[in-house]
């Protein structure tokens, strides 16, 4: 069973950076492929960024690019987002989401494991 546990959300101001992490557990291999959604209040939760869990071919939704980077360490099972240039508009809760597949799509169906979230606060 594939557990994800992530942190390092919390309240920041409009131009700020954060870094969140999500450590997985119970992954069984490494062709899988590793995601950040997120759900402001009242929307519908929406893909943020992915990448394969051996750390390539990162993706990212048009909103977070140049802005956002998905990174992966292998050593401490860990997939990253460093998020810099913060809005009020990145207001959410971020999940981190897997699937035991390289491919890397943005629908949250095709995601099979997830974290319970963290979250992040932007004031202007």
């Amino acid at each position: 069973q594939v557990q994800l546990v992530e942190s390092g959300g919390g309240l920041v101001r409009a131009g700020d950076s954060l870094r969140l992490s999500c450590v997985a557990s119970g992954l069984t291999s490494s062709s899988s492929a590793m995601a950040w959604f997120r759900q402001g209040p009242g929307k519908e939760r929406e893909f943020v960024a992915a990448i394969r869990w051996r750390g390539d071919s990162p993706y990212y939704a048009d909103s977070v690019k140049g802005r956002l980077t998905i990174s992966t360490d292998n050593a401490k099972n860990t997939v990253s987002l460093q998020m810099n240039s913060l809005k009020p508009e990145d207001t959410a809760v971020y999940y981190c989401a897997s699937r035991p597949s390289m491919i890397i799509t943005t629908s949250t169906g095709d995601y099979d494991y997830w974290g319970q979230g963290t979250q992040v606060t932007v004031s202007s």
